[in-house]
């Protein structure tokens, strides 16, 4: 665990630059590891999402695991179902809005469970303090202490002020070319625009396939009552 001490934040008007674009889909069950499967699909139908810097790729959860804190593991045998309240959202810079929404009316196919694509709504930012990642790429040999580590040196590059981190569990992720490690990350006591920011440009590699990127949570000390801690 990563702990300092409170700050107080005052108003902030937040931009609307980079936001988050959600989907309506029809889909009653998609593979539990569909990170590349969906990463491709979409930059297929978007062939300039992957030269968008702060463009990127939410994975898409169920009911179980919407925290981020439980998820299968058995992605060879389990299934993900959806219920009608599942979104398919891309995170975009607004000059991409338009681009983004030509989604609508389309069908993936997504390692042969075809995925219908819907209307979409606008969804902004969030200052809150407290803001979650449940994919941060990582390397498979390193600890917790060394991944908050490296996390709290990038935040630094980044100018973001990080106060408290609390570092959860750990994902594979399969790809053609190998597994991808991945950790779950809690950040909280952001000032205004460090949590803006940190939206906006996620930490470390692997946006377009649902890494490094961050929303908001309800708070950290939830978090830590489920973990136990």
């Amino acid at each position: 665990m990563f702990w300092s001490e409170e700050s107080k934040t005052g108003e902030y008007v937040v931009p609307d630059d980079v936001v988050d674009l959600a989907f309506v889909i029809k889909c009653p069950v998609l593979p539990i590891d569909h990170a590349h499967a969906l990463s491709v699909e979409l930059q297929a139908a978007l062939p300039w999402l992957g030269g968008e810097e702060y463009a990127g790729i939410h994975l898409i959860h169920g009911a179980a695991s919407g925290n981020g804190w439980y998820r299968p593991e058995d992605s060879a045998n389990q299934l993900l179902h959806l219920s009608r309240r599942a979104r398919m959202r891309l995170r975009v810079p607004k000059h991409r809005l338009d681009d983004t929404r030509e989604l609508t009316g389309r069908s993936l196919d997504i390692n042969g469970y075809i995925l219908e694509v819907g209307k979409s709504d606008v969804q902004l930012f969030t200052a809150l303090p407290t803001l979650f990642s449940r994919y941060v790429m990582t390397r498979k040999e390193i600890d917790e202490e060394e991944f908050m580590q490296q996390a709290a040196h990038e935040f630094e590059a980044l100018g973001i002020t990080c106060r408290k981190m609390l570092c959860g569990i750990t994902h594979t992720l399969e790809f053609p070319d190998g597994p991808v490690s991945t950790r779950s990350l809690m950040v909280a006591d952001l000032e205004p625009e460090a949590s803006v920011r940190l939206q906006q440009v996620g930490l470390g590699e692997g946006r377009k396939i649902g890494c490094g990127l961050f929303i908001p949570h309800k708070g950290i000390k939830p978090v830590k009552e489920e973990n136990g801690q």
